[in-house]
């Protein structure tokens, strides 16, 4: 039995939509990958990859913050 895990599903239609050309999409086009992307996100979260990118930013941001300083 094949199984689809949604995120992989998600990530690879988001690749897809982001791969053409911007003047080719509408403003409908736009508004469903940005529900898309958040969906994904929402996936992603939870999850152990989700984690490590949430520390990854936050460290990424508070390294920017002090070196303004």
């Amino acid at each position: 039995m094949l199984t689809i895990n949604v995120a992989v599903l998600l990530a690879v239609i988001v690749f897809f939509r982001l791969r053409r050309r911007t003047e080719a999409r509408s403003r409908l086009d736009e508004k469903f990958t940005v529900v898309i992307v958040l969906a994904l996100g929402v996936l992603i979260a939870p999850t152990p990859v989700g984690q490590g990118i949430l520390d990854f930013l936050g460290q990424l941001a508070s390294g920017i913050t002090q070196s303004s300083r």
